[in-house]
């Protein structure tokens, strides 16, 4: 059984975590911190898990919960887990990182998007989360960066089609949108129910920080630099992201030779679905589940290829996609303790 902390533990991914682990068969949630609710039952703030834990929140340093857990989750904002994270490395602790820190590998990129990197020593260690991508080499380090939410979705998105070389790289745009829980669980103006319900907006235009993510690794799978235009929006519902994104095609194939393509690349991944040509996945079929599920076509009036990827950006857009890769990081079942159906209706 591997003892797991996690440090932040009161926020949506935190609270997710702990949601999942709870049915894990394999893993035992020991420690989750928080300094505003210190000395808190975690049922009381998340009244959804009363009958399922007796933990109480703490607020200890990570060297006493290195004491008390093996394995580690990270569930802190930028900026803070570049701190925290060498600590339990030298603890001898594995590390999921759920917070940017660690995954743009250049720091002089995070720099310019984030701040000041204060622990560039271990930043060349860190594998970038994505078990489609990175499988062997997560199962091997010590410490994971999990990618952002909306790159999740973006990248398996477009990973077939630039490792075949299919488009041009210079051509991609995603269009992104987000459940207001993407936002996280800090009160603020523009998450209140009243500014949410009814409307449908584009935020940080040009500006999102999972820009640099995206495009280091698109870039890495089309083996060239790469810039795309990415605009994320917001929509009126909790959880779930679907992302549009467009690109040139640099040979002539069909809808029908585009969706195969994408069936033999994730043929054996256990968590992501292609639809048949034709149909587009929507948010209710992966909410509340680790899934990915795409769908793709070709326009010949245009040229371009149109790929719709789903995700619950929780889920395989954060906690559910960290338990992935604990698994894979301790040499469990890939998809042990993770939901295998969304919830529908």
């Amino acid at each position: 059984m591997i003892k797991v902390g996690i440090y932040g533990g009161s926020g949506y991914t935190g609270q997710e975590l702990l949601r999942l682990l709870l049915g894990h068969p394999e893993a035992r949630v020991v420690a989750a911190t928080s300094r505003r609710f210190a000395g808190v039952a975690v049922s009381e703030v998340y009244p959804a898990l009363s009958g399922r834990t007796n933990l109480v929140y703490t607020n200890d340093s990570p060297e006493a919960v290195a004491d008390l857990a093996d394995f580690i989750f990270l569930a802190l904002p930028h900026g803070v887990s570049m701190e925290i994270a060498p600590i339990f490395i030298r603890a001898g602790r594995k590390v999921v990182d759920l917070s940017a820190d660690f995954r743009i590998r250049d720091v002089a990129s995070y720099e310019a998007w984030y701040g000041r990197h204060t622990a560039a020593g271990i930043l060349a260690e860190a594998v970038y989360g994505l078990p489609e991508l990175y499988r062997d080499a997560i199962r091997k380090t010590r410490l994971t960066a999990n990618p952002g939410c909306y790159p999740t979705s973006i990248i398996l998105g477009m990973a077939p089609v630039l490792r075949s070389r299919w488009i041009d790289p210079s051509s991609v745009i995603a269009d992104s949108k987000s459940g207001v829980s993407g936002a996280g669980r800090e009160p603020q103006i523009a998450s209140l129910y009243c500014e949410v319900e009814g409307g449908f907006k584009a935020y940080k235009v040009g500006s999102h920080r999972h820009t640099p993510e995206i495009e280091q690794e698109l870039g890495l799978l089309a083996g060239r630099e790469m810039k795309i235009s990415f605009t994320p929006h917001l929509l009126p519902v909790k959880r779930g992201i679907l992302s549009t994104i467009y690109a040139t095609l640099e040979k002539d194939v069909s809808a029908a030779e585009a969706t195969a393509l994408y069936r033999e690349c994730y043929k054996e991944e256990p968590f992501v679905r292609i639809c048949r040509a034709g149909q587009f996945p929507n948010l209710s079929s992966v909410v509340g589940s680790n899934f990915c599920d795409i769908g793709v076509t070709v326009d010949k009036r245009t040229g371009r290829l149109i790929v719709v990827s789903v995700i619950d950006n929780l889920i395989k857009g954060a906690s559910g996609q960290a338990i992935q890769n604990m698994n894979l990081m301790s040499g469990l079942s890939e998809g042990s303790g993770l939901p295998l159906v969304a919830l529908y209706p």
